[in-house]
């Protein structure tokens, strides 16, 4: 059964993977009340996309600072303090140990979740290998999975493909955010491990984050609506 305290509307996540904040900004004009999450990462960040975070935040809006933070605990701590004070809702971390640990320390009694990124949705067990892994996708997403739920993290970060698995150790005690969402017939880009918005939401995400399919579309507001209407359905 899914839980349904999360209202259809705030499980919609729309990434402004943007390369201004006028563009941004005019996104967000475009999709109005539509949307009520947005998620700012390193393309819009680097871009002073930053203050956006406070400024949706003033408005009612909830914002996802997609950092994917790594680094000694400290520094991670001491990052983690200055995102709470902008406001943001979510903020990620790579899923290693140390790291996380440092994030929830850094989040201390703020209302800041802290979000693992366990391993990212263009990764397919070739590339983790490549990179000196010896665990394919599914083995490390759960091991880091239970090591995130451990040391107190909030929430992860997967492909819908590994949200079953995910939900079968975390139960509902953490949050599960999905990336690499395609509506049907949208292009599937450089994800590897893609899912519709209503299987996902079965599958047992609690957010979807979807970037290209409503910002290149051309009623960008309509894909976010179409997208609302199939998670309701799914929660049913």
């Amino acid at each position: 059964m899914i839980p349904a305290e999360i209202a259809p509307k705030d499980r919609l996540i729309v990434a402004l993977d943007l390369p201004s904040v006028d563009a941004a900004e005019a996104m967000i004009a475009r999709l109005g009340d539509s949307v009520t999450f947005y998620k700012i990462g390193y393309q819009l960040a680097y871009a002073g996309g930053l203050p956006l975070i406070g400024k949706l935040a003033d408005k009612g809006k909830k914002v996802f600072a997609d950092l994917k933070m790594h680094d000694i605990g400290n520094t991670v701590t001491r990052g983690v303090e200055s995102v709470a004070r902008l406001g943001a809702t979510f903020v990620t971390v790579h899923a290693y140990p140390q790291t996380m640990k440092g994030a929830v320390e850094g989040r201390g009694s703020s209302n800041l979740k802290i979000l693992a990124v366990t391993v990212l949705t263009s990764y397919n067990d070739d590339d983790l290998h490549a990179a000196g892994f010896r665990l394919g996708v599914s083995e490390l997403v759960e091991a880091r999975a239970q090591q995130a739920q451990v040391l107190g993290v909030d929430g992860l970060v997967s492909s819908p493909e590994e949200v079953g698995a995910l939900r079968k150790i975390v139960g509902h005690q953490m949050s599960l955010v999905t990336p690499g969402i395609r509506p049907a017939g949208a292009a599937r880009g450089d994800q590897k491990r893609i899912m519709t918005p209503g299987r996902a939401i079965t599958a047992g995400a609690d957010y979807l984050v979807v970037g290209r399919p409503v910002l290149e579309a051309t009623d960008p507001r309509a894909i976010a609506d179409a997208i609302h209407a199939e998670i309701a359905q799914a929660i049913g």
